[in-house]
């Protein structure tokens, strides 16, 4: 979209022509990855084979980008060729394609009425050809399930499903977890339901201009950007969780609602419930006061798959429940990336290999060591100590972390990192199939420079290294990390304790069945509460 159709979405909430809509549809790249006099961007997937072709016609600045770097392109787009999907690509279907099998299975289903309790607040009644969809970025639940069959059968309707697959996945992480979830759901719904993941991501506030079109103290443009996915796919309504629709006018009653800038009806089911008595989920205005059963939250159902605690069968089918475990192991089974960073000298190699060999003495899990020197030699070798080169060197360790974690393995990575952006990143690589554990070792930087053998840190006071970090290029102190070490008050072996202690305490590793003891009878030292800070996450443990 260039300025003139993003405008008219943002104040009339319709293109040019008069079709309803309220998503802009934009292009922000960096301002230096196209030049200024390029006439045309080639759009291409990830491994580089052209999908589409932009004809620039406009380039202006990104409205309220914290990025100053950063241009909007604008101008018709022509397709080259089909993209390939990657998995559970026999899923990912053209709209029209499935359009046209939805209008010719659909059948008549005029005449349809909400039950007592769910009227129609301004919205479309029950219409021949009806198709319900739903869709979501978490597993289907049997909350869920009753919601669809219920809605589904009063709007004699399809169901069609559309998994959000771009993005992180809510509950299980990974977009193919996500299907593998809901096509475990597909049992139990009513036969003929379709199943088509989406490339959707996620839309708020800040996605959308201001003035975007929404319902009264809500921005709902995740709600509204999915309404015109499902329409397109030939859904006649969508239904809604209730947190998504929150924010209507005082007095608004479940049921189907016509929504600002939403181009079909959207069904709010209201509060349901488990009732215990019938084991069924239902509207919580039909269960007698104080019987009903709340839903599992979602660190609620996360600490029970982390602790490996079987699902409750009356919030998910057995198939659903097992694609949960699956996607979501327990700490103990989980692949685990525990990143050291630190001044050099500031023992944070010594503390890692320490934890390497700890942990390969124990013989649970596989580990793997990321040194920073080692990383260097071979994995980084060729690059210099540039802001560039130093963020790629991070790039490389959280990748190779994130591999040995996505097999379940332990991945100990030691280099000094001084950047908190690089940190975010390579904890973001591994976080999409495993855990990660950030280690500051804190050392004083006057007690790093006393330990240094081989002189670096006079020779950069002395002007003779360059970019040296602590001394002429910055440390930035990490605000995130899990646990603070300072090994200028503790011993080699009680920092390696406080990691396994962490480790242990978190689930990642099982108690030991007594505590091993030093040669003598003695127990090994721990550490003191003075000698270590316990970091956010280790508090809400």
């Amino acid at each position: 979209m260039n300025a003139a159709a993003v405008a008219a979405v943002t104040e009339r909430g319709m293109l040019a022509d008069g079709t309803p809509w309220s998503v802009p549809v934009t292009l922000d790249v960096p301002a230096d990855a196209v030049p200024a006099d390029a006439d045309s961007l080639v759009l291409q997937d990830q491994e580089g084979s052209p999908l589409a072709v932009l004809s620039i016609t406009e380039r202006l600045g990104v409205p309220g980008a914290a990025d100053d770097g950063l241009v909007r392109l604008a101008g018709p787009v022509t397709a080259l060729r089909e993209p390939e999907h990657g998995p559970f690509r026999q899923l990912r279907r053209r709209p029209e394609d499935v359009r046209a099998e939805l209008t010719g299975a659909a059948e008549s289903s005029a005449g349809a009425e909400f039950p007592p309790g769910t009227e129609s607040a301004g919205g479309a009644g029950t219409a021949e050809g009806s198709v319900l969809a739903y869709a979501t970025r978490r597993p289907l639940n049997k909350r869920h399930i009753g919601q669809l069959r219920h809605y589904a059968d009063q709007l004699n309707a399809r169901l069609l499903v559309l998994p959000l697959v771009c993005g992180p996945a809510e509950i299980v992480t990974r977009p193919e977890a996500l299907v593998r979830a809901v096509l475990a759901a597909r049992p139990h719904l009513p036969a003929g339901t379709l199943v088509i993941p989406v490339p959707l991501a996620p839309r708020n506030a800040a996605a959308d201009p201001p003035g975007a079109p929404g319902p009264a103290g809500r921005d709902t443009a995740d709600l509204r950007a999915q309404a015109i996915v499902a329409a397109a796919y030939g859904a006649t309504h969508l239904l809604a969780d209730s947190p998504d629709v929150t924010g209507l006018p005082a007095g608004t009653k479940p049921g189907t609602l016509t929504l600002p800038g939403v181009p079909i009806p959207v069904i709010s089911a209201g509060e349901w419930a488990y009732d215990p008595r019938p084991e069924v989920w239902r509207p919580l205005a039909l269960i007698e006061p104080g019987a009903e059963q709340g839903e599992l939250t979602d660190s609620e159902l996360g600490a029970l798959l982390d602790s490996g605690a079987e699902v409750p069968a009356w919030f998910a089918p057995p198939g659903v429940a097992h694609q949960l475990r699956r996607a979501r192991p327990p700490r103990a089974e989980r692949g685990l990336a525990i990143f050291f960073t630190g001044l050099s000298g500031s023992g944070k190699s010594t503390v890692a290999r320490g934890l390497a060999e700890a942990l390969t003495e124990r013989g649970d899990r596989t580990v793997s060591l990321l040194d920073g020197d080692h990383v260097r030699q071979l994995l980084s070798a060729g690059l210099t100590f540039s802001r560039a080169d130093r963020d790629l060197n991070i790039a490389r360790i959280g990748y190779v972390a994130a591999e040995v974690a996505r097999h379940g393995g332990i991945a100990i990575c030691a280099p000094i990192a001084p950047y908190a952006a690089a940190r975010a990143a390579a904890r973001q690589m591994v976080t999409e199939v495993g855990d990660f554990l950030l280690v500051y070792v804190s050392t004083p930087v006057d007690v790093c420079a006393a330990r240094d053998r081989k002189g670096l840190y006079a020779k950069a006071r002395a002007g003779l290294i360059t970019g040296f970090t602590g001394v002429s290029d910055p440390y930035e102190e990490p605000r995130d990390a899990d646990l603070v070490l300072d090994t200028s008050v503790m011993t080699r072996q009680q920092a390696v304790d406080a990691v396994l202690k962490l480790l242990t305490t978190g689930g990642w590793l099982a108690s030991p069945p007594d505590e091993a003891a030093e040669p003598g009878g003695t127990a090994a030292p721990r550490a003191s509460g003075s000698m270590l800070r316990l970091g956010p996450a280790i508090r809400r443990l």
